[in-house]
């Protein structure tokens, strides 16, 4: 198989001169945070995708596609793509415009963000799942929520033996509570709402969303997931309440996050995946925030009256 090249600076320069008038054109610099393609900074307007494999190249098109059928449901800003082709054969490439903002890594979210983020989660189950999945978006299954307890509290053991955690806060999530939290109907999801795709202004407004190659028509309570891990738990779960969510796809999600995150943490301790591990204990900080059910009583009482 013949090995993918690597865009270098030059080749990027060369591409951006063809797309943009005005002579030499604006500096450019690599994009160091997230994302499966590589990622250019254009001047100050633009940011430049280049996907990196023929599979990325697939994603990128179908997300070119989605973000306009997605864009008119949502109360936060999509890129908007000014030119996309091919940067080397079969590999394909965008260049957009880029959202004013920071990320939420930055910049914590307001009050009034959290109403942005129930729009996007509003925005996101009234898109046409159908015309989702005949763009090629595909349908996943949801995840055993059992299974990941169980490969969580697993994990738990290994963090409490450097310290980084106390698995007693897994036995919050029994298995008759884990079999309670079953995913509810099927909509769009974003897929990896992480703090690096979520544009958030200095007044701590959500002003759009970025990257949706990871797109499907599936679970919702991922995305409620994805925001605990990003913006708080207690954030999340009032985003997704506001959104029309009841207590299941909350508490899903919540449990989701929490899981994940003690099992990507252990797994990055152990050299068995890469990253930055500061990054990640924030996640699991921000997941293991707790909610005000999780304040006023047990979790296992408040699933009784909740469900």
């Amino acid at each position: 198989m013949t090995q993918a090249p690597t865009p270098s600076a030059d080749t990027v320069r060369r591409l951006v001169r063809s797309l943009l008038p005005g002579g030499g054109g604006p500096d450019v610099r690599p994009v160091t945070e997230g994302g499966g393609h590589s990622t250019w900074w254009v001047g100050t307007r633009h940011v430049l995708r280049l996907a990196p494999d023929r599979e990325a190249a697939v994603r990128l098109r179908r997300e070119l596609r989605l973000r306009d059928l997605v864009r008119r449901h949502l109360g936060v800003a999509v890129p908007v793509s000014i030119a996309h082709g091919e940067w080397a054969p079969g590999l394909t490439y965008t260049l957009d415009t880029r959202l004013s903002g920071g990320t939420a890594e930055g910049h914590d979210v307001s009050p009034v963000g959290e109403d942005d983020l129930a729009g996007l989660l509003t925005g996101l189950r009234e898109v046409p799942a159908r015309q989702a999945e005949a763009l090629g978006v595909p349908r996943t299954a949801p995840r055993s929520l059992e299974a990941l307890r169980r490969a969580a509290t697993h994990a738990a053991r290994h963090l409490a033996g450097a310290e980084e955690f106390d698995p007693a806060r897994l036995t919050q999530l029994t298995p008759a509570a884990a079999a309670q939290l079953t995913a509810p109907a099927s909509v769009l999801a974003h897929h990896a709402l992480g703090s690096e795709h979520l544009v958030v202004s200095a007044d701590g407004r959500v002003r759009g969303v970025l990257d949706w190659t990871a797109a499907a028509v599936g679970d919702p309570a991922e995305d409620i997931a994805g925001l605990a891990r990003a913006v708080g738990s207690p954030a999340a779960v009032r985003a997704a309440t506001l959104a029309g969510y009841g207590a299941r796809p909350c508490l899903r999600g919540l449990w989701l996050a929490r899981c994940d995150t003690v099992i990507h943490l252990s797994e990055h301790l152990q050299g068995r995946r890469t990253g930055p591990i500061p990054q990640l204990r924030d996640r699991l900080r921000r997941a293991w925030e707790a909610i005000l059910l999780e304040r006023v009583t047990e979790l296992r009482n408040g699933l009784d009256e909740a469900l």
